[in-house]
């Protein structure tokens, strides 16, 4: 009822406008695949080689927006597409402030990834499947995960007793199994090179 009293309010300074104060486009790299994949660490990669480049970054992490943004949120199928929801909004506020923003969450379900890539224009959500088998995922377990989902202590864990839908056509796919961290993070600089997102380091 309340929302037909909410009206957008337009500032003087634009997205492009940030743009080029800053010298480079703005988007999101949404970083999706099964726990213990190297979303994380990727994304974080990716940031310091974009840092040095001297793009203006930021990485939502999926921990890090649990512990605040989204501490309300437990990890039923309803939750966690609120979880992708909200992510995918604070993205879209990034985009506009100018800046590229990195995103490390499962994400597990396509429907969700989708609806985050139509809340922008084309071109600004760019999908980064961080593909590992979930025998190497689960021989790595960080954090100990898999084995507590195997003895049943967490409930609806993606990839033992809940999905994780593979990206169908994502603009970037890395095999953290078989490529070392920086090959992967050099795989995606380079796409964002080859699409003029962002200038090489001659610049």
């Amino acid at each position: 009822m309340t929302q037909r009293f909410i009206i957008p309010h337009k500032g003087r300074i634009t997205r492009e406008d940030r743009e080029r104060m800053k010298n480079h486009k703005s988007f999101i790299l949404w970083f999706t695949g099964l726990s213990g994949s190297g979303k994380s660490t990727l994304s974080h990669r990716v940031e310091e080689k974009l840092y040095k480049m001297g793009v203006h970054t930021y990485v939502l992490d999926g921990d890090n927006v649990r512990m605040g943004l989204n501490k309300d949120l437990g990890f039923s199928e309803e939750d966690r597409r609120e979880n992708i929801r909200r992510i995918g909004e604070v993205a879209k506020l990034f985009v506009d402030a100018g800046i590229v923003v990195l995103t490390a969450f499962i994400s597990p379900y396509r429907k969700d990834r989708d609806f985050v890539r139509g809340l922008v224009k084309e071109g600004d959500f760019i999908e980064v499947y961080v593909k590992c088998p979930i025998e190497v995922c689960e021989s790595r377990d960080p954090k100990g995960l898999y084995k507590k989902a195997r003895a049943g202590i967490i409930k609806n864990f993606t990839g033992i007793d809940d999905p994780y839908e593979e990206p169908l056509n994502p603009e970037i796919v890395v095999e953290t199994d078989k490529e070392s961290l920086d090959e992967c993070a050099d795989k995606i600089i380079s796409y964002l090179i080859d699409r003029r997102l962002i200038k090489g380091e001659d610049r």
